[in-house]
């Protein structure tokens, strides 16, 4: 964060300065490629397909104990001593294979995300570097707090990623220039 502001500061200074006023700075909104590239809605797919039967499931597990707890308050009154103590252990037991289970499912869950939005990092930081090359710019920068619309190239990055998500290229249409000075 405190990197992010320093480069912020010096590319004000440096956008301000006349000899400097050809600088071309991009602004990309990092946040806003996780949440709308169609590698992220993508990845997040394959989540619900991976995760979601596994999720139900656990669901389903969930709601048969909460109906037998509710079925052994009902009736806990009416068994005998046996049933009853039989019927609490059968109850303790299965809540606690069921938190093993949604602790492993979320454990699960967890690493397939962090793995898979390591790569997706990765890949838009790729994206954002070869548009920039691409397109000449001098200095891009991410995780900043305020930007005008003419430096962010947050849409040209999307329009990107879009086009490499349907032909498999990173191939782009060139982005209008745009400069800190204007």
């Amino acid at each position: 964060m405190i990197k992010s502001v320093i480069w912020g500061a010096a590319a004000l200074v440096l956008a301000t300065s006349p000899a400097w006023a050809e600088l071309k700075i991009g602004v990309v909104n990092v946040p806003r490629l996780l949440q709308e590239s169609p590698q992220a809605k993508e990845m997040q797919a394959r989540w619900r397909a991976e995760f979601g039967p596994r999720q139900r499931a656990l669901q389903t597990e969930q709601q048969q104990l909460k109906q037998r707890e509710d079925k052994y308050q009902r009736d806990g009154a009416t068994m005998s001593d046996d049933q009853r103590m039989n019927e609490e252990k059968h109850l303790r037991d299965a809540e606690r294979d069921l938190q093993i289970k949604q602790s492993e499912f979320q454990d699960d869950v967890t690493a397939r995300r962090n793995e898979d939005l390591t790569k997706l990092q990765r890949t838009l930081s790729e994206e954002i570097a070869k548009f920039a090359k691409a397109q000449s710019y001098d200095l891009v920068l991410t995780d900043v707090a305020y930007s005008t619309n003419t430096v962010d190239i947050t849409p040209a990055i999307l329009t990107r990623l879009q086009q490499a998500g349907a032909s498999g290229t990173g191939a782009a249409p060139k982005a209008p220039r745009s400069n800190s000075g204007q």
